[in-house]
């Protein structure tokens, strides 16, 4: 853990990448190592005067054990109703050591196992974490992110000031509801790290509205069939109402709860997005729409001519303006598609896999806290089975946007792959619970009844999978989980008819190449075990073998 230079390596000495709130976790832990350290020492420490939920401490160590190889949880232990104990041995170099950081000045240092000269033992369990050198930290207060305003560039964190959603009916039922959802609102908004928040229910931990930047209101009001609200940002300054958005909710579709994440996650979803375009500094060029939207147009009937011509397209825009995120994402995206749809020769596939995340690459590196990147590269390496890889992406993604479904869908995914079906369901639920975007909904439902079906909860899976096929029918996979649910709870003509209606949707398909793609450095080998399973009785119920 190389402090001045906020790095973590491995012992190959490659840089590790930490978002700075998983940094400084990492520091406040390594600092008490073999001692418990309370969530509450970690949020005064790591979150000072910041309202953030319990969701931002799990993702910073979900990140950490990620980072650190811990698979097995033996690094950084929960200890049930206390805190955090770090099990690691700690030496600290000399050379790294340095002044405190904000981070480090309220905890005590880490006391040194053994002499300098004497390598540190580490647990079997960690594959990466070479050494960790506390004493100076970097100062993470000190990583900020630029507001634009119109020739301004800020050097703190911007401050909305989320003010309480008015009830326009002023029943006792839409006060409270309206109440609620300002509060569900404030602590999502709370998780992006690159803003500050202000709310009337913890005015004494934030700034008053009047010293914010801008401010989030709206108005919710009943009908018979839905809650619905008109939310908007307005920047406080000019009075320039700079995001507006209408949410609705339908009322026989989901219980109270529901209700509530759902016209919160609508409000935040697209409020989220438009605030990481406010913190963009670089204005895209002139054209760049026209550009990305005439490759699209090449692309909506798929085929392999059209899938070419929006490819030069793209390369010849992309070349042209190397640092347009717009674009980069753009011509990624189709990559991954064309890859998917086996559009290149097994050595063009191979080469445009590179190139996609090289440019996705290049794209985070001119903005970093993009959120489109961001997503395109979360999705990017899922697709590609770097599932490892793909957690820290997407949780990243959700630090900007914590209501962004297809991060969750993705983070389930790679879940899945390791093994971890129960934080996998979590996180496909997280992702139901929200419907955010509600285009993609039928990708987390599905995601549910397969978690199900992998858990041999076949009856619990069936509800989930029907729900995604109303959706979109056109994956042939729902039908054929949904066809060994069937055949589990010992209803075999509907499980031979539903795998009927599969294949229908994918023909051609067999045991060979319904199989999905694993990495054998990453799958868990409980994933490989069910999967197998679950495929035998595919094959039972009429899917070829070869």
């Amino acid at each position: 853990m190389d402090l001045p230079r906020a790095e973590l390596r491995g012992p190959d000495g490659d840089a590790i990448r930490l978002r700075p709130k998983t940094f400084g976790l990492l520091n406040l832990l390594a600092g008490n190592a073999g001692r418990v350290v309370t969530k509450q020492e970690i949020m005064d420490v790591v979150w000072p005067n910041v309202h953030v939920g319990d969701d931002s401490l799990f993702q910073c160590i979900r990140e950490l054990r990620t980072a650190l190889g811990d698979d097995q949880r033996q690094l950084i232990k929960l200890v049930s109703g206390q805190g955090y104990l770090f099990t690691a041995a700690v030496s600290t170099d000399p050379a790294t050591m340095g002044a405190q950081s904000p981070l480090s000045a309220n905890v005590p240092p880490a006391k040194a196992s053994g002499t300098s000269e004497a390598a540190p033992r580490w647990p079997s369990g960690s594959r990466r974490l070479a050494a960790v050198a506390v004493g100076c930290a970097i100062a993470v207060a000190a990583f900020v992110t630029t507001m634009v305003r119109p020739g301004v560039f800020r050097s703190t964190p911007p401050i909305i000031a989320v003010m309480p959603i008015v009830a326009a009916d002023g029943d006792s039922e839409a006060i409270a509801m309206a109440s609620n959802v300002t509060q569900r609102l404030a602590d999502g908004l709370a998780k992006i790290e690159t803003i500050r928040v202000s709310a009337p229910s913890i005015a004494a931990l934030g700034p008053r509205p009047a010293q914010a930047d801008f401010a989030v209101q709206g108005e919710l009001r009943k009908s018979e069939r839905s809650w619905d609200v008109r939310a908007r940002m307005t920047r406080i300054a000019t009075g320039e109402i700079v995001w507006t958005a209408p949410v609705s909710i339908m009322l026989e579709e989901t219980d109270v709860p529901m209700q509530l994440s759902r016209l919160a996650a609508g409000i935040g979803h697209p409020l989220a997005v438009r605030i990481g375009e406010l913190l963009d500094a670089n204005t895209p060029i002139h054209g760049t729409s026209a550009v990305i939207e005439q490759a699209t147009a090449s692309i909506m009937q798929t085929s392999r001519d059209r899938f070419e011509t929006a490819q030069a397209i793209l390369v010849k825009a992309l070349t042209d303006d190397p640092d347009n995120v717009d674009i980069a994402v753009s011509l990624a995206a189709l990559q991954l598609r064309g890859i998917q749809m086996v559009w290149y020769s097994p050595a063009d596939g191979a080469a445009a896999r590179a190139s996609a995340r090289a440019t996705l690459e290049h794209a985070l590196r001119v903005k970093p806290d993009s959120i489109p990147a961001l997503e395109a590269y979360c999705r990017f390496l899922s697709a590609t089975t770097a599932f490892v890889e793909s957690l820290v992406a997407c949780a990243k993604t959700l630090s900007l946007d914590p209501w962004d479904g297809m991060a969750l869908y993705h983070i389930g995914l790679a879940q899945i792959q390791l093994g971890r079906f129960e934080d996998a369901l979590a996180s496909f639920q997280q992702a139901d619970r929200f419907n955010t975007p509600e285009v993609s909904r039928w990708t987390w439902l599905l995601g549910a009844g397969w978690a199900d079906v992998l858990m041999e909860r076949n009856e619990d899976a069936v509800p989930w999978l029907q729900r995604s096929i109303a959706i979109t029918p056109a994956s042939g996979r729902s039908y054929m989980l949904l066809a060994v649910a069937y055949l589990r709870l010992g209803r075999l003509d509907e499980a031979k008819a539903t795998m009927a209606k599969g294949l229908a949707m994918r023909p051609g398909s067999t045991a060979a190449n319904v199989r999905v793609p694993t990495n054998a450095g990453e799958t868990g080998e409980a994933y490989r075990q069910q999967s197998e399973k679950i495929l035998q009785q595919m094959v039972e119920l009429g899917l070829p073998e070869g």
